[in-house]
């Protein structure tokens, strides 16, 4: 066993422990401090909800007092409305496998909202139990009022062996087109890029692009590696017991305000070493064949219904503490969120808010909230009395039921003598005196008429539950009697209840919506470089860490039961008024949308897939139909040719005839005028002054040609007069 240590020494060891850019790290004493300085707000809260459950399971407190030959019963009247809310509120979380539907904010971060709605849902319908999950938080909700979400990360690593090639390389041009395809395999598909392409293709690859040459990978040999992986890398969600959470009291209802969380969580020192983030071990007082720790403040309750306990170190089950909060590290004056954890008076390990929003990893929702308190209310505190009342009243209807001597037959004693009695009790036929009349001296006892008032009291009881927490269970509490039986007093009651589970939705909600952040944030934080998601049976989405990043709202696609329904109703009465106007496409669509909302995937899938196939003889029939169109069509076009051929014919014809007539008409004119007889008598004398220019012509050319014959002759003699003369 340890020994004990000191507070000095116990402070160095904290100081040892702080990480050294800290000038001013938190004491033990300090953050022990915060714990006991809360637990008598912690310790209130923590009596109302043990009397709620209390009430609820019928325990306890509310467990009631047993007389002797009195009957002991307690209807759960909390728990059966408690059972109605579970389903209603945790369906909505659970109809649909995409549960978060993430919106970006500008065009930029659609890829990124994109990539983290294929994330967070992957991470909750494979790597997170979302039925167990989705159950406890809304259980919690429901029957303590408040429900208590932790965000954590698990990262663990594994050792494999791989064989791969001893590769040398050399320069070959033929490998330039099996390149250039594994380039763009790696930037178009680098899913198939990665599983596809053996280990040597890629080396080559990486060793073109470093040289700039196309390289040949050759194997020379094969040789065994060691590597590393990812064997769990992904958020962790727990719903928090109530009495593990200690909440900084002075935050007023605002969780995000708490300087302070604290979370006491069972753990051993085996799986602490096995942790490795944790330090100090040895300082860790552990007796061996102690049941619990030597510090008041790590007694591990004894679990109900035995009392086993593991003996040996390694396993003993302690308390540790983990502090979320606030603190001046640096001495400044300016506090910053640091995380310390503690087992009894050892500090096992202290450093800056390892997440990265720098809040605390808890999560809070409220089934009923209250004002200026992070804690809500259950539907145990409106029903307690109801409960009680409700058992009270039935109690007394079975005590009077009981003691009642049902069956059993009475006779006066002077109806029969001993031998006729004998008979009277075998069955036999028997004799009574005369002196005693047979309907007053027999009685046969019956159960005693419950009052009207007590049944009464039941409804009553029943209906004010009822109508207090809006949930409509067997009993006729909720109706439309007092609003009218009509569609009108229908549709307000429904409504009255449906917004009131609705609000409750919304919360929790709200809460769930919180978590997806968290994570979101953790998951750009501490997620590998790819992470593969599956999307359907055939494609495969690559996502980068570096993308998650982005300014984007999210946004929890739940519905309640009564929600859907209503618009399904609305889709179907659209659909029928419209009726066979509507578009087929349109009618697909809706048709579609109704199967969603009454949660039939299947069948909304196959709808919007639905192709309709033509019957082939009303295709053959609609191919002839057309055929003869055409065939009509082109005959209409050949007669319209023709008709405008002969159109223009006709007009040609009438231009004609238009024209001789004119042509008379001015040679008529002209001739009554003189114009005609004028215009003659120029044409003759221009004809002539013509000929006589043209005779004109005709003598100078003559005379031109005769001075060419003559030059020609002297010419020639002048040559034959050279010639001779040279020689």
């Amino acid at each position: 066993m340890a020994e004990d240590l000191t507070e000095t020494q116990t402070e160095k060891k904290v100081a040892e422990l702080a990480p050294e850019n800290w000038k001013n790290p938190p004491k033990l004493m300090d953050l022990k401090g915060d714990l006991e300085s809360s637990d008598s707000a912690h310790n209130a809260q923590k009596q109302r909800i043990d009397t709620w459950l209390d009430y609820l399971h019928v325990r306890g407190q509310a467990k009631p007092k047993t007389l002797k030959n009195r009957s002991s019963i307690q209807p759960k009247l909390i728990r059966k409305q408690a059972e109605w809310r579970y389903a209603s509120l945790s369906e909505p979380f659970l109809a649909t496998d995409d549960m978060f539907k993430v919106e970006p904010k500008t065009w930029e971060d659609a890829e990124s909202a994109r990539q983290n709605m294929l994330v967070l849902n992957n991470q909750f319908n494979t790597q997170i139990d979302r039925q167990a999950l989705v159950d406890d938080y809304v259980r919690a909700a429901t029957d303590e009022g408040t429900a208590i979400l932790k965000v954590g990360w698990i990262s663990e690593e594994e050792e494999y062996e791989e064989v791969e090639p001893i590769l040398a390389f050399v320069e070959d041009e033929d490998m330039i087109p099996l390149m250039q395809e594994l380039m763009a395999m790696e930037e178009n598909d680098p899913t198939r890029f990665k599983f596809d392409v053996p280990i040597e293709l890629k080396k080559a690859l990486e060793e073109t692009k470093e040289t700039g040459r196309p390289m040949k990978p050759l194997i020379k040999d094969y040789e065994t590696v060691k590597k590393t992986r990812m064997a769990k890398n992904h958020p962790t969600i727990e719903v928090c017991d109530y009495d593990d959470v200690i909440i900084d009291p002075t935050c007023k209802g605002n969780f995000e305000k708490a300087s302070f969380v604290i979370h006491r969580f069972e753990t051993s020192l085996s799986e602490l070493e096995k942790d490795g983030r944790y330090k100090n071990l040895d300082q860790i007082m552990v007796e061996q064949n102690s049941s619990a720790l030597a510090d008041a403040d790590n007694t591990m309750p004894t679990p109900e219904g035995h009392n086993f306990r593991f003996s040996d170190k390694p396993r003993k089950k302690m308390y540790a503490y983990e502090y979320y909060g606030f603190w001046d590290i640096d001495g400044t004056g300016v506090v910053k969120p640091i995380l310390a954890t503690w087992i009894g008076s050892a500090m096992i390990r202290m450093e800056e808010n390892p997440f990265p929003d720098g809040l605390p990893p808890f999560v809070t929702a409220q089934l009923m909230p209250v004002r200026n308190s992070v804690y809500g209310e259950p539907d145990g505190e409106l029903l307690k009395d109801n409960q009680q009342v409700l058992g009270a009243v039935m109690r007394g209807m079975i005590d009077i039921m009981a003691r009642s001597a049902n069956g059993q037959q009475g006779s006066r004693k002077d109806a029969l003598d001993v031998t006729n009695k004998r008979k009277f009790q075998r069955g036999e036929d028997y004799e009574f005196n005369g002196n005693v009349d047979p309907r007053a001296a027999f009685h046969m006892h019956t159960f005693p008429e419950i009052p009207n008032s007590a049944q009464y009291m039941l409804q009553l009881q029943n209906f004010e539950a009822e109508s207090m927490t809006g949930v409509k269970a067997f009993a006729q509490g909720i109706n439309s009697d007092a609003l009218g039986d009509v569609v009108a007093g229908i549709k307000g009651v429904m409504d009255a209840a449906g917004k009131r589970e609705t609000g409750i939705l919304r919360r929790l909600a709200k809460g769930m919506t919180k978590v997806a952040r968290k994570i979101i944030a953790m998951n750009a934080e501490f997620l590998d470089d790819e992470e593969v998601i599956r999307v359907t049976n055939k494609e495969f989405v690559t996502v980068r860490r570096d993308d998650l990043a982005g300014n984007f709202d999210l946004r929890l696609d739940i519905a309640t039961a009564e929600e859907d329904n209503v618009k399904a109703q609305e889709l179907a009465f659209m659909l029928q008024t419209m009726g066979a106007n509507l578009d087929p496409g349109m009618t697909k669509l809706i048709l579609r949308d109704i199967a969603r909302l009454r949660k039939m995937p299947e069948l909304a899938k196959q709808i919007e897939n639905y192709e309709p196939q033509p019957d082939p003889m009303q295709q053959q029939l609609q191919q002839l139909e057309m055929a003869k169109l055409q065939a009509e069509i082109k005959k209409i076009e050949s007669e319209m040719v023709e008709n405008q051929a002969e159109a223009q014919y006709k007009g040609a014809k009438a231009r004609e005839t238009s024209s001789s007539a004119d042509q008379k008409d001015l040679d008529f004119v002209e001739q009554e005028s003189g114009v005609k007889q004028e215009r003659e008598k120029e044409l003759r004398g221009a004809q002539a002054e013509g000929n006589i220019r043209l005779e004109s012509h005709k003598a100078g050319l003559e005379a031109g040609k005769a001075a060419l014959e003559q030059d020609n002759e002297l010419a020639t003699e002048l040559d034959k007069y050279l010639a001779g003369s040279i020689n």
